[in-house]
């Protein structure tokens, strides 16, 4: 089998796996609609994009329509860092400034409009040829790699943000998602880069390179959206985002500091850190494993912002770690507890607030330097 049949074979199986799974997050039945429409309009592009072979072999000479395909590219990026907004910030809608993100899928149809689209067959199989010395075909393809490392970045740092938003605010294991979907963004970076080698041997005399890349790349990039959906789809909860009007401590203190000193004075802060201390022992909430800094406000009457302050940046701990102290003490005196042997790890850590085995040994050690399991076996040898 010779590599254009096994490029087009490859093509195929990987826009007809696009196309079903753009379909089965269209219908499936979720509240995060936006975002499963999103990450279609994401399979569909990309799956428009490599499916060139097959376009190639239905279209023989240069066509707007088949250079038009080749512009979609420019909108891969875009839905994608729209999708990530909509992942992280649970009040994320589309607005209207959301459409300077087409500008460069535009910039890039203008620059072909007068010596492509606009001429006739003759001239398009001419600039074809001639693709090496084309100024537009030069400029679209600096505008392309320009953008996508615009994009990746921004995409890193709306993740970075929002998983410290999440930390700051929230108790559950949930960031893990932002983790996850650090890895979906560095597996996509690391794709795009490969992509760009392509296009180097692309305009070179190794055009057989870039061949060989490309049916990489499409393997690849199927395994990629695979491996993203069976994530998804047997994590439904996965994915908890958070406001987008939430602000990172370090901001808040940045404006403070910038108007008037912290609004929270040393006596102030003493005395909600009673109130806060009070409630957490009295009450427990960090036995609700989905308590976020807003439950807490409610209860106890400490603005948002003061409690935020006081435990990220006056106890220096994130309201993550905040929470899974009392929770791992909790825990502690659980296994301390010699009537209660019987009772198991498992048992143990839904008990006190967590709802993960890997999440209450990560926070147990982080506390007492050891695994739970190792805690209550050294708890065993020194009582005999």
């Amino acid at each position: 089998m010779d590599t254009i049949n096994l490029l087009i074979i490859t093509t195929a199986i990987s826009l007809f796996t696009s196309l079903f799974l753009a379909f089965f997050l269209v219908v499936v039945k979720t509240k995060n609609k936006l975002s499963n429409f999103l990450f279609a309009a994401f399979l569909l592009i990309t799956a428009i994009d490599t499916s060139a072979p097959l376009f190639n072999l239905t279209v023989a000479t240069p066509s707007n329509l088949g250079m038009l395909r080749n512009a979609l590219s420019f909108l891969q990026l875009p839905i994608f860092y729209l999708y990530i907004l909509s992942v992280c910030y649970s009040d994320f809608k589309l607005k209207y400034k959301h459409l300077l993100h087409f500008l460069p899928f535009l910039a890039a149809n203008l620059a072909l409009l007068p010596r492509f689209y606009a001429v006739d067959i003759a001239s398009k199989i001419d600039f074809i040829i001639n693709r090496k010395e084309m100024i537009e075909l030069q400029f679209n393809h600096i505008l392309i790699h320009l953008q996508i490392a615009v994009y990746i970045f921004a995409v890193f740092m709306i993740l970075k943000k929002a998983k410290r938003l999440y930390l700051e605010n929230n108790a559950d294991k949930s960031s893990v998602s932002y983790n996850w979907l650090f890895q979906f963004t560095t597996v996509l970076t690391i794709l795009y880069s490969v992509a760009f080698i392509k296009n180097i041997f692309k305009f070179s005399d190794f055009q057989i390179v870039s061949e060989g890349i490309k049916i990489g790349i499409i393997v690849l990039q199927l395994f990629i959206f695979c491996w993203y959906l069976f994530k998804a789809i047997n994590n439904p909860n996965l994915f908890r985002n958070i406001d987008s009007k939430l602000k990172l401590v370090k901001d808040i203190i940045s404006e403070e500091k910038g108007n008037e000193p912290l609004t929270l004075t040393e006596k102030k802060y003493s005395e909600d850190l009673i109130k806060l201390k009070k409630y957490m022992n009295n009450e427990k909430p960090f036995l609700n494993p989905s308590i976020t800094i807003q439950d807490i406000s409610a209860a106890i009457e400490i603005p948002v912002r003061d409690l935020s302050l006081l435990i990220n940046h006056k106890l220096e701990q994130h309201f993550y770690d905040f929470i899974n102290i009392y929770r791992v003490e909790n825990a502690m005196r659980i296994l301390e507890d010699s009537t209660k042997n019987k009772i198991t790890i498992l048992e143990i850590l839904y008990e006190v607030g967590f709802n993960s085995k890997s999440s209450f040994n990560t926070a147990f050690k982080k506390h007492t330097g050891k695994t739970p399991t190792s805690y209550r076996k050294t708890l065993k040898n020194n009582t005999l």
